[in-house]
């Protein structure tokens, strides 16, 4: 657990056990960043902020959903951002955050072995490195929480850009016929709409989290009101960008599926006109094969007019079909 105290001064890391004594001073914002939630850290939560037992609760366990909680002098709020793993699989790296009057508590919600800490605090550490370094003031909890949910939002908007820069050569391969396997070819077409559908969902949920804190004016100061309408904005954004994504990735799906069902289409045709062009000589071969080629009795005339039959027949259809443009 981080305890931190951010003032005009900059920002000073502190024991934990002067928690309670930085809450009372009224010259900055503490900020609480706890990496994961043990026993310890929900002590502190409950008997040192006095958090609603629901809330801790949420944040040991893994939610599966983005959502907001208004209390009588703080904010609850559940977030998602995404991390890719093995085999396209979309990792949804939680965060959560009280945002009280004078302090905002960060917890990174339980995440999946395959996550690495550094992944799961990027928004965070980020943050603190901007306030180190003298480019990020927070003046509010609100403007501090405001910077890391910026973070999070600019990271599903960059998570969306990598997976666009996979559906380019996707897309060219499509058009260009140069597939190669086609079973490794759709694993890779799925599971990119995939990434997309799930950042999409990260980011719409997040809009409507943000759109309901907008309608808690209550429970937001003034100086936080713009800040919330803000972030609504940017997860709109992302949302857009994701779904616009989705969509062109779903226009090269079809794209692929027409080509494909095409090519069956031609080849099953073709099969089909070979099956006919071959019937009157299979029915000539079937009637006269045992009658005409008797070990070696064979009778060579009347093999050469039923060879000469069975090959106009054929010349005679294979023009037929031509003519119809079935060839």
């Amino acid at each position: 657990m981080d305890v931190r105290f951010v003032s005009d001064a900059g920002i000073q890391q502190h024991p934990v056990g002067e928690l309670r004594a930085l809450l009372d001073r009224d010259d900055g914002i503490v900020w609480v960043d706890i990496p994961v939630c043990d026993e310890d850290a929900a002590r502190v939560l409950a008997e040192v902020f006095g958090f609603h037992p629901l809330a801790i609760r949420a944040c040991i366990e893994r939610n599966a959903v983005p959502k907001v909680r208004a209390y009588r002098d703080h904010v609850f709020v559940v977030l998602h951002g995404p991390e890719l793993g093995r085999g396209g699989h979309v990792h949804y790296v939680e965060l959560d955050q009280f945002i009280g009057p004078r302090y905002l508590v960060t917890v990174h919600g339980p995440v999946n072995p395959a996550v690495s800490s550094e992944a799961a605090q990027r928004e965070t550490h980020a943050v603190r490195q901007r306030i180190e370094a003298g480019r990020l003031h927070p003046r509010s909890p609100f403007e501090l929480s405001y910077a890391i949910v910026s973070a999070l939002a600019q990271g599903q908007e960059a998570f969306v850009e990598v997976v666009t820069r996979e559906v380019w050569p996707l897309e060219q391969r499509v058009t260009s016929g140069h597939l190669g396997d086609p079973e490794e070819f759709l694993e890779e077409l799925f599971g990119a709409r995939h990434a997309l559908l799930a950042v999409s969902n990260m980011a719409t949920l997040g809009h409507q989290i943000y759109g309901r804190m907008s309608a808690l004016g209550r429970f937001v100061p003034p100086d936080g009101q713009p800040l919330v309408a803000d972030l609504e904005d940017q997860f709109a954004r992302v949302g857009g960008v994701a779904d616009g994504q989705v969509r062109y990735l779903q226009g090269v799906i079809e794209f692929y599926k027409a080509r494909t069902d095409t090519k069956v289409t031609i080849a099953a045709e073709r099969l089909a006109l070979i099956a006919v062009l071959t019937l009157p000589i299979t029915a000539l071969s079937s009637v006269y094969g045992m009658n005409i080629i008797v070990n070696d009795r064979t009778d060579f005339p009347h093999l050469a007019v039923v060879v000469a039959v069975m090959a106009t027949i054929s010349a005679i259809l294979l023009r037929w079909a031509k003519r119809q443009g079935w060839w």
